[in-house]
């Protein structure tokens, strides 16, 4: 059983940058790929970015795309979201999520692709 915990998270003003962390009980290349979502209250839970654990290739939903960055550190078995430019709308829980499944009849950014979730942070940007 893979279990998620994040840290990180925060009150900061617009224009601000917070780095979100990801720690992983397992290897981060046990799991096929790990992602964040977020997710408003009385809102779906979207997908911010997710990073693919053997090619570490990353990519972004179009609203974070050049403001947001993910990285990690196989050490340190962590996933890191660098957030810059932070703006009200981005207000939101955000969860760590990982997939140890190797087909999925579907896209990484849906959150059914994942099975194992992390409790979530609070990112709270103050305009």
């Amino acid at each position: 059983q893979v279990q998620l915990v994040e840290s990180g998270g925060g009150l900061v003003q617009a224009g601000g940058s917070l780095r979100l962390s990801c720690s992983v009980s397992e290897r981060t290349t046990s799991v096929y790929r790990v992602a964040w979502f977020r997710q408003d209250p009385g809102k779906e839970r979207e997908f911010v970015g997710s990073i693919h654990s053997t090619w570490n290739t990353t990519d972004y939903a179009d609203s974070v795309l050049g403001r947001f960055t993910i990285s990690r550190d196989n050490a340190k078995n962590t996933v890191y979201l660098q957030m810059n430019g932070l703006k009200p709308e981005d207000t939101a829980v955000y969860f760590c999520a990982a997939s140890s499944k190797p087909m999925f009849d579907g896209t990484h950014r849906s959150r059914l692709y994942y099975n194992y979730w992390g409790q979530g942070t609070q990112v709270t940007v103050s305009s």
